[in-house]
């Protein structure tokens, strides 16, 4: 995964993706009502007081970006795209919710075979793969083959595709004509680029950053491309106000950032609804002695959301596994009162186990409340029908999704936020609870109940940096050391086929390996070869999968549903998906199905086994990280066994080595519509 200082580098084996191109139609209509909330956004700019006039202290880069910024806004090089939206259709009232079978949506609509044969034709000519054609059309639109003639490096915009492959394409059709200097090379690097970065987690990048990357791109002129791409509206530029001004003829400091349209949007549509929800008081739909008898009759903190949920419409909770039971006593409370109450987890998995502690169908998954699928559906103005919205696994909340969620909210009603800050965030861009956790904005209800055990005890003590040897009388932590990649593999192989079984009654398929890529020796793929060969043996009649194989279906990018196959037919390959029947047709099945027997600790996040295999073989150092750590061992809830190859670095990482920063802009775009802001 990218830091700031390096975006160029690719997103990371751990971040659950599938293979590019995975698309579903639910993924695009969260997209298109993102795209919807635009005109309420410009409005609500327009309302606000105008931009800081900053800049005198500013020099080189930053200087001159900034005066390009202005220079844009003067009209000198207007792109209508840079900082006016189109208006969108009105907000439509919602229908009834239709609760549709639980089979894949079909994917993204096809392009037209002319536009896939004309952009195939290009490709050819430029030395690129004829099966890059229908990613492409799909990528640029009815104009693909034109864009691709006029712009060979557009190429960069389908995914998969790296500079090198793009330079080659471009100097393959323009000749000598195709150089480093190029200005349309310089553009689609610098959106290429922004587009790592999001992959890692940011939602923007400091210039500095950007043009230190463009650089190590071999673009001469970094700063002219960044300009470049500002001015034709490939990226949007921003001034954020950093600290305060020295004295009274001083002016405030600001740092100029820049990123794409889609995150920007999503990153302000989020800042003004969780704004309208700190802002406006709860709905009156109990009476305070209600909420009061409520909470007397909880204990410890549990009794403290309750409360603080009562009078806010927005509440942060934070806790572990245990603390799961305080949102279930919130939930339980207000179904006691009448109201429209629930829960929205992460995955499936997190759905069923979490649905145990709730009295009545109250629990479903943020993409399924988003889509319609699960959960109450949407009232007549287009908002959930909900009063109250509890959100466990908060940490995997992007900016795109959360938006959504924010912006879906009714006037009145409240958002409670409640999740493990230590694990691993979002595969998507953004770190929305961290950011929310950091600004405190709202009321912050921290749980006093720790996970119990010698489990408990081994993930708090990591959580806070330490690496403790704790007495684990029943086995519940097991330590295995290995020498190479093939003794872990072996020694995983056995572990979940003999020892876990024989020694502790857990099988195998309650069993889940965890390991921090999908490739090298001992990556997802490598082990889930092994684990079928032992566990599931077969021919692989339908793309390489046995009924009974267990697998990780992702829907979407960034969306990970383990799963098992039960059998294929002429529509596709049958999964189920905690009790779930699903249908992934057979030309996706290659693209978003993988083996599950062995995930990342991304893929598993959400989730929990009775059992976990965590494999940590000596190459897996660099992957290493606290969050990464703290999220692999707490997927157990029995038993954890440790592949160990990695000497000291295991502790070294849990003692230094942090997340990895993400460049976000939530708290700016937030502080200002607090309350108490304009004093």
């Amino acid at each position: 995964m990218s830091t700031p200082e390096t975006p160029e580098e690719p997103r990371s084996a751990d971040d659950g993706t599938p293979a590019e191109g995975a698309q579903v139609s639910e993924a695009e209509a969260e997209l298109a009502a993102q795209r919807l909330e635009r005109e309420r956004i410009e409005r609500r700019k327009a309302e606000r007081q105008g931009p800081i006039e900053a800049g005198t202290k500013l020099s080189g880069t930053a200087a001159d970006l900034l005066a390009a910024v202005r220079a844009v806004e003067s009209g000198e090089k207007p792109p209508a795209t840079v900082f006016e939206e189109a208006r969108p259709a009105p907000r439509r009232p919602a229908p009834e919710p239709v609760r549709r079978a639980p089979v894949v949506p079909e994917g993204p609509a096809a392009p037209a075979e002319g536009t896939v044969g004309e952009v195939q034709e290009v490709l050819t000519r430029g030395g690129a793969p004829a099966a890059l054609a229908a990613p492409a059309a799909a990528a640029l639109g009815e104009d693909a083959a034109d864009l691709l003639r006029e712009d060979p490096w557009q190429l960069l915009r389908v995914p998969g595709v790296r500079p090198e492959q793009a330079d080659g394409f471009a100097r393959a059709l323009l000749g000598g004509e195709a150089g480093p200097d190029d200005e349309r090379r310089g553009r689609a690097l610098t959106v290429w680029l922004l587009e790592q970065a999001a992959a890692a987690g940011h939602t923007v990048l400091e210039t500095a950053a950007l043009t230190e990357a463009l650089g190590r791109q071999g673009v001469p002129g970094p700063e002219d491309a960044v300009r470049n791409a500002i001015a034709e509206g490939d990226v949007l530029v921003f001034q954020d106000a950093v600290g305060e001004a020295v004295g009274e003829d001083e002016e405030q400091p600001v740092r100029v950032l820049v990123g794409l349209e889609r995150c920007a949007l999503a990153e302000e549509s989020l800042a003004d609804g969780l704004a309208r929800l700190i802002n406006s008081a709860p709905k009156q739909d109990g009476a305070a002695e209600e909420w009061e008898r409520a909470a007397s009759a909880a204990e410890g903190s549990a009794a403290d959301l309750i409360r603080a949920a009562s009078g806010h419409g927005l509440v942060l909770h934070t806790g572990g596994e245990a603390a799961l039971a305080e949102p279930a006593a919130l939930l339980n409370a207000a179904h006691g009162m009448g109201l429209r109450a629930w829960a929205a987890t992460h995955s499936p998995v997190g759905r069923e186990r979490f649905a145990s502690r709730v009295d009545g169908p109250a629990v479903a998954t943020v993409a399924g409340l988003l889509s319609g699928a699960e959960g109450p559906g949407r009232d007549p103005e287009g908002a959930l029908a909900v009063d109250l919205l509890v959100v466990l696994d908060a940490p995997q909340l992007d900016v795109e999704t959360a938006a959504l969620l924010s912006e879906s909210l009714p006037d009145g009603a409240r958002l409670v936020l409640s999740g493990d800050p230590a694990v691993l965030w979002s595969v998507g861009p953004g770190r929305v609870f961290a950011d929310l956790l950091a600004v405190r904005a709202c009321p912050q209800i921290a749980s006093r109940r720790p996970d119990p055990g010698p489990l408990g005890e081994l993930v708090s003590g990591i959580g806070v940096g330490e690496l403790l040897q704790v007495e684990a009388p029943e086995k519940e932590v097991v330590i295995v050391p290995v020498r190479d990649a093939g003794e872990a593999v072996h020694r995983t192989v056995q572990l979940v086929a003999d020892s876990v079984p024989r020694a502790l009654g857990v099988p195998a398929e309650e069993t889940q390996v965890i390991t921090p890529g999908h490739g090298g020796a001992v990556g997802t793929r490598a082990l889930n070869a092994a684990l079928k060969e032992r566990l599931n043996p077969g021919p692989g009649r339908f793309a390489g999968f046995d009924p009974g194989d267990r697998v990780a279906w992702s829907p979407a990018p960034g969306r990970t549903l383990p799963g098992r196959v039960v059998g294929a037919d002429g529509q596709g390959l049958r999964l189920d998906c905690a009790g779930e029947t699903v249908v992934v047709p057979r030309d996706r099945v290659e693209q978003t199905v993988r083996h599950g027997w062995a995930l990342t600790a991304h893929q598993a996040v959400g989730a929990r086994w009775p059992a976990a295999v965590v494999v940590l073989p000596g190459d897996a150092v660099p992957a290493l990280s606290r969050p990464w750590i703290y999220t692999a061992f707490s997927r157990a809830d029995r038993h954890l066994s440790v592949v160990h190859g990695v000497d000291q670095a295991l502790q070294r990482a849990v003692a230094e080595v942090p997340a990895k920063p993400r460049t976000t802009r939530l708290p700016v775009l937030l502080a200002p519509q607090l309350p108490g802001a304009a004093d």
